[in-house]
């Protein structure tokens, strides 16, 4: 496994020449490091399961177990398999070099989600799903106040 703080020169070191799908399984690889290694640090062996098609998606449903902060990155890591599939999946390559650069973008900010996390347990509460987006006010009682 790649030490961590070696993933984000990895994932920015990744180019979409010679071979864009040989590029699109290191970032999803890379990807699925940085999440393997936020669950040794909790203690756990990484799932081999996959979900969806995908040992990423695993990862974080077992990452995500006990601490509803980690869902912040839930989409991230959704969003890393939609564009590998079109990465995978896509033949005009103007097209996919795009898409290639935007999974590269995703998978750096899945590393910097999970590199802050490990330093901060509590990041990630900012999150609509773990907190109330707004409190009740008077208009949600049907009351108002006159100026």
């Amino acid at each position: 496994m790649t030490p961590l703080a070696d993933i984000e020169t990895a994932i920015a070191a990744v180019s979409p020449k010679p071979d864009m799908h040989a590029a699109a399984d290191e970032l999803l690889r890379l990807s699925e490091e940085v999440i393997e290694h936020w669950v040794i640090a909790r203690g756990e062996e990484p799932t081999a399961d996959s979900r969806e098609g995908f040992r990423l998606l695993a990862l974080h449903r077992q990452g995500a177990k006990g601490d509803p902060s980690f869902n912040a990155c839930r989409e991230t890591c959704r969003e890393i398999v939609y564009h590998y599939n079109l990465v995978t999946m896509q033949s005009e390559p103007a097209e996919t070099t795009n898409r290639l650069e935007m999974m590269k973008m995703i998978s750096s900010h899945l590393y910097l989600f999970i590199s802050g996390k490990m330093q901060v347990a509590a990041l990630g509460e900012f999150c609509c799903s773990a907190k109330p987006i707004r409190t009740p006010t008077e208009f949600d009682s049907g009351t108002t106040k006159e100026a």
